[in-house]
């Protein structure tokens, strides 16, 4: 666990001062896109949110990218390993679809506690990395608490934008982008994916199940060596 975390921040950089997040109050209006900008994620806020299960759309490459603490990591191979992640997509000057979505996360990570860092790591990848900063990240996620199993992610904007491509998250003005979690499973390549707003508990419940299935398998492995 120490090490883990060591490794994410052995190439720190200094944290930029940045406005006080405020965590999410959401109104939802009936306004159409041309009047409002943010109505398509007003309309995501409405949506109860479900998961698809066994994607076979999902890729986790092995790209560069860098975490808040301004470590260059490698993304299928350090952040993830044979881990359970669970991914969500943001930018740090949003102000609707983006504070609802870290605010659960904060959840997700309470819920989750001492199996952050070990069986399970969370990561915020950034939407926008031209303006994301590791350091601005590092103020961002600070502000929410996040701790050391949760990782914020960044990079050049060409590698983000592959990344986002290969996690089916990519769109081309990055202020478009869905309201999404995916849960995945580092050793299986099992992904679930929610859209719109899943509660704390449903996210934590694919990832007991990811976890179940694990002991399912290692037992039966025992039994046969038996």
């Amino acid at each position: 666990m120490t090490l883990f975390k060591d490794a994410w921040r052995q190439h720190a950089v200094p944290v930029l001062v940045m406005a006080t997040i405020a965590l999410p109050v959401a109104t939802v209006g009936a306004e159409s896109s041309n009047d409002d900008p943010h109505a398509h994620h007003k309309q995501m806020m409405r949506q109860q949110a479900a998961a698809s299960d066994n994607l076979t759309d999902i890729v986790l490459s092995d790209a560069v990218l860098i975490t808040q603490y301004g470590a260059e990591v490698s993304l299928r191979s350090g952040v993830v390993g044979d881990r359970i992640v669970v991914i969500d997509f943001v930018y740090t000057t949003c102000t609707t679809v983006c504070p609802v979505l870290s605010a659960i996360f904060t959840q997700v990570q309470k819920k989750l506690n001492d199996r952050l860092g070990g069986e399970v790591v969370m990561v915020s990848l950034s939407v926008d990395p031209s303006r994301d900063t590791p350091a601005r990240l590092r103020s961002y996620s600070t502000k929410l608490g996040a701790g050391d199993g949760w990782l914020w992610l960044t990079g050049r904007k060409q590698t983000v934008d592959e990344v986002l491509g290969d996690l089916g998250a990519y769109t081309p003005n990055f202020e478009d982008h869905p309201s999404m979690v995916l849960v995945g499973d580092g050793q299986t390549g099992k992904w679930a994916r929610f859209l719109g707003f899943p509660s704390a508990q449903q996210i934590v419940k694919k990832v007991d199940e990811f976890s179940a299935a694990r002991e399912t398998k290692r037992a039966h492995v025992a039994t046969r060596e038996k």
